[in-house]
């Protein structure tokens, strides 16, 4: 248990670090915050809030590397393959009706892009135009989704004969890539970039956030949404607050929930 004095060390360096970058600490659940805090802490020797948030003013790029810790980025293509092979007839409903005109997707929270990039795969297979904005916080995140060159261990999840009809070297080829807009965007402090969406994609990344943040970005989402829209969470996530009442969930394992047209 912490002490009164580590409590309020924290509280002070979490709010310097809100104000001085535009990080909402107050929206991170504090085990998940002080976690990742800790992981900076032991990468630079410091054992103090105190001393961590003296570190912060003499070392500002320290302010990016902490950022990078405080973002979520373990993924890979078609991760939880029985997820996707789920979504795919949502996707294939949304896409029959106006086979000419794109889909409007969102990956919020995008990571290093191999999410939206399974997304851009799945409306090739489909034969679905789509166009698909892939946003995150992490500006490192960001620059390996854009740079789009993957190790062989991002595929271990994706089927073969997928791996080899869309990519080349590790990269997507350009039909893949060229439908994917990255974008930096903070979930919890912009609007979403460009609304309205057919489908939204948030996966494990609302977890870390308290409960009031998460009800306000699932709000977001449904505002977001077309009607008859989809939203895909994380398996371990549970839609909550008003946004409940808007949504219908129509997959409970995969957690998919439709906008009512």
């Amino acid at each position: 248990m912490s002490s009164p004095q580590d409590a309020r060390a924290f509280l002070a360096l979490t709010q310097k670090i809100s104000q001085a970058r535009g990080v909402s600490c107050e929206s991170y659940k504090d085990k998940c915050l002080k976690r990742r805090i800790a992981v900076r802490m032991r990468a630079r020797g410091v054992h103090t809030y105190d001393d961590y948030s003296r570190l912060l003013d003499q070392d500002p790029r320290e302010y990016q590397e902490l950022l990078d810790a405080l973002t979520i980025n373990v993924t890979k293509f078609y991760r939880n393959p029985e997820t996707w092979q789920a979504l795919r007839p949502y996707l294939q409903r949304l896409a029959e009706p106006r086979p000419s005109l794109p889909l409007r997707i969102w990956s919020a929270g995008c990571a290093t892009g191999e999410e939206p990039y399974t997304i851009a795969v799945l409306l090739a297979a489909l034969g679905a135009p789509g166009t698909i904005d892939a946003t995150d916080v992490d500006r490192v995140s960001l620059e390996r989704t854009a740079a789009a060159a993957y190790p062989d261990t991002a595929f271990t999840e994706m089927p073969a004969d997928l791996r080899r009809r869309y990519f080349a070297g590790g990269r997507p080829l350009p039909a893949i890539r060229d439908v994917v807009r990255v974008l930096p965007h903070d979930l919890l402090r912009e609007a979403p970039p460009r609304p309205p969406y057919d489908l939204i994609v948030c996966r494990n990344v609302v977890i870390y956030f308290e409960r009031q943040a998460q009800e306000r970005l699932f709000e977001t989402f449904v505002n977001a949404l077309t009607p008859g829209g989809v939203l895909l969470l994380g398996k371990v996530e549970t839609l909550l607050g008003p946004a409940r009442e808007r949504l219908q969930l129509v997959d409970p394992r995969e957690r998919i929930y439709v906008k009512p047209a």
